[in-house]
């Protein structure tokens, strides 16, 4: 296991990222403390959580299993979605967060998180109210780093300027989906991660088991999140994917892959992303992406795994600045 630096912060982390959405839900607890046994035996130290994972036993679990090693270990939470049937139980309100964040440091059985992210972007909330909250929350020491989850680029660069207004603390960390077959943060949020120094702990790397070998253009399992999940059917259900898919399994197997080490290290290998983060249902199903940091993924490897899916269009639209197109041939006219 490699670590590495968590953007600007001078902490560094493990190259995956343990996520813990199974703990209390597909994972009962002696099942969820062995896939935490197993990561920290690999040399995992960086756990990703959210208040709303199980309605807060995956935060119970995590801080139970996390509790007697608290130091040595970067541990996350997140704040945003509806906790309880409350009308102010939602959104990145002054309210929300701090009772949030209350919540989840007594679930985790610690005073404070390394990162605490804004689940989503609120519309409905001053930024400069969340960015105060969330400084006032530094500063009380419960959060050492803010940090967003699917965020617009555009909306973490105007967090961060409200915040070097104040002088305040600034978003440290971003986490948007990142895979195969979804490539937006392509096109803003990973150059604007480089361009800051923010650190990227992406997640969804297995496209929700669309990139695991199961799928194809006339293949598909009978169970699995695509197929009993409406809204993972929605975010993959076109025949493209199937498609991807299908070429990215050939690939892996046609060079003694698996295809869910090789879809993880796909992504961990951008030059943007600190960590993808993973997760599993059972310790089994856990090894095949921890083995993912033993593959040695050369630059044209990945460009030709990244053949397999649409590449998108640059934040311009202008397709042609990526092209060979000779500019000055035609200024010349």
């Amino acid at each position: 296991m490699k670590y590495n630096y968590l953007g600007n912060t001078g902490v560094l982390v493990s190259e995956l990222c343990f996520g813990t959405m199974s703990f209390g839900g597909d994972a009962d607890r002696s099942t969820s403390l062995a896939m935490y046994k197993k990561a920290r035996e690999k040399g995992i130290n960086f756990f990703d959580c959210a208040n709303v994972y199980q309605k807060g036993l995956a935060e119970e679990y995590l801080g139970e299993f996390s509790s007697s090693e608290r130091q040595d270990l970067i541990l996350t939470t997140k704040a945003y979605f509806p906790f309880t049937d409350g009308i102010n139980s939602r959104g990145a309100s002054r309210k929300h967060l701090f009772d949030s964040l209350h919540g989840s440091l007594k679930r985790l059985k610690t005073d404070y998180v390394d990162l605490f992210y804004i689940h989503r972007f609120d519309e409905n909330t001053d930024l400069t109210d969340t960015m105060r909250t969330l400084d006032d929350m530094v500063r009380q020491g419960k959060i050492l780093y803010p940090a967003v989850s699917n965020f617009a680029a555009w909306q973490v660069v105007k967090a961060n300027g409200i915040a070097g207004e104040r002088g305040s603390a600034p978003i440290r960390c971003i986490q948007p989906m990142y895979n195969l077959a979804k490539r937006q943060a392509e096109v803003e949020l990973l150059p604007m991660a480089e361009s800051e120094g923010l650190a990227v702990t992406s997640y969804s790397p297995l496209g929700g088991g669309l990139l695991t070998g199961k799928y194809g253009k006339n293949s598909k399992p009978q169970t699995g999140r695509i197929v009993t999940n409406k809204m993972y059917g929605q975010r993959y259900g076109e025949r493209i994917n199937y498609e991807i898919a299908e070429a990215f399994t050939d690939y892996a197997r046609s060079h003694g892959m698996n295809p869910v080490s090789l879809a993880v290290r796909w992504v961990a290998t951008h030059s943007a992303v600190t960590a993808p983060i993973i997760g599993a249902r059972n310790p089994e199903q856990l090894e095949d992406s921890l083995a993912s940091v033993d593959i040695e993924l050369t630059e044209d490897m990945r460009r030709e795994i990244s053949s397999f899916s649409p590449e998108p269009p640059p934040a311009t639209d202008r397709n042609e600045e990526k092209s060979d197109f000779n500019y000055s041939a035609v200024l010349k006219k």
